[in-house]
Parts: structure tokens; C-alpha cells; sequence
């Protein structure tokens, strides 16, 4: 297949207590999993077969809902995976540090940029910082599974920061209390991945 599973570099319980064990072994080894084999079946003997995904999404036929629902929720949690870390690899410093001032204020500000983004996506989704050509950021939401990749999801730029707010990234843990989760990401955000994703996208 080519589209394979993202290989997690921590163990499940190594996000504990702000991601629990249970919820990462169901939300990779069956959501993610779920969504890498059904994108391979979506795309099998087509011209799309193998193709990148930093190709296949900006060209996306959003009317095929099943490579939009299952190209996009591989990408997302591809993203995902490597923008948390159960170390906090390095802080926020330089120039990542730089547009954050520049685009939002602060770091406080965009963590309630952000935060309201998580919160205030209606049913599932994704919250998003998005780096645009030049070095702005833009914080913004897509519903299920779309990413901001795709065409004429009103939210452009690259993402380099995503957080999955499907109910199966949190439930079993923090059930309806979503803004617990979203507070409880801010622990894990992996910045030197983030920063070389701004660096490459911006």
C-alpha cells in the first residue's frame, strides 16, 4: 500500500495524564489505521495511486467524499502525531516565536485564538495554525476531516499546528468537557516540529 500507518515515536501511555493511553491506542491503531486503509482503497488503479499528499490535497475533487474523508483523515492525523510530543520538545523561541508576536500579540493570545477555534468548532473537526507565504500566521477550523490544504475550505495557508477535536481524541478521558482538552494540549505541543514546519511553509 502506499499510503502507510504513521509510526508513533512514544508509547501510547507516554502523553499521560493529558492524553490517556486508551484513547491513543483506539484513535491510532483504529481511527487512524481506518482511515490510511480506506484511503489506499479510494485511490487503487487510479492516477492518484501513491501520489503526495502535499499534491493530492490541493487538487482534491471535493465532491468525492471518500478521498475527501479518508485523504484528509490521514494527513490530519500524520500531522497530528508529530506536532505532539510527550516531552514538550524544545519553546517557543525565534522566528516561530516572532510571527506569533507579530501575528496575534502574544502567546497568550494565541493560545485563546486557538483555543476558541477548538471550542467553537460545532460537532467534529480540527482547530489550525496555518502559516501563509511571507511568515503570517492564521489560526482557523475545518470540519471533519477537510484540511486546510484542500480547495475552498476557507482556510488557506499550510497548516503547521492541527488538534483533532473529534470527539475520539478525548471523550474517554474528558467526555464533554472539551475546553479541558483543548488547555490540556498546550502541555504536549511538540515546537520544534512546529517550527520546521513554519520554516519550510512559510
Amino acid at each position: 500500500m502506499p499510503y502507510q500507518l504513521t509510526e508513533l515515536d512514544y508509547t501510547y501511555d507516554a502523553l499521560e495524564p493529558h492524553i490517556d493511553a486508551r484513547t491513543m491506542e483506539i484513535h491510532h491503531s483504529k481511527h487512524h489505521s481506518g482511515y490510511t486503509a480506506k484511503l489506499n482503497a479510494a485511490v487503487e488503479g487510479s492516477d492518484l495511486d501513491g501520489t503526495p499528499m502535499d499534491s493530492l490535497l490541493p487538487n482534491l475533487d471535493m465532491g468525492n467524499s471518500a478521498l475527501r474523508n479518508n485523504a484528509g483523515g490521514y494527513y490530519n492525523h500524520d500531522l497530528f502525531w508529530k506536532v505532539i510530543s510527550p516531552n514538550n520538545r524544545g519553546s517557543l523561541s525565534g522566528e516561530l516565536k516572532d510571527a506569533i508576536d507579530t501575528s496575534f500579540g502574544s502567546l497568550e493570545a494565541f493560545q485563546d485564538a486557538f483555543s476558541a477555534a477548538a471550542a467553537g468548532q460545532f460537532g467534529s473537526g480540527w482547530a489550525w495554525l496555518c502559516v501563509h507565504k511571507g511568515g503570517s500566521l492564521k489560526v482557523c477550523s475545518t470540519p471533519n476531516q477537510d484540511c486546510p490544504l484542500m480547495p475552498n475550505v476557507g482556510c488557506g495557508g499550510t497548516p503547521i499546528l492541527g488538534l483533532d477535536v473529534w470527539e475520539h481524541a478525548y471523550y474517554l478521558n474528558y467526555q464533554n468537557r472539551r475546553p479541558d482538552y483543548i488547555n490540556a494540549f498546550f502541555n504536549i505541543i511538540n515546537w520544534n516540529e512546529v517550527a520546521r514546519r513554519f520554516a519550510q511553509g512559510k
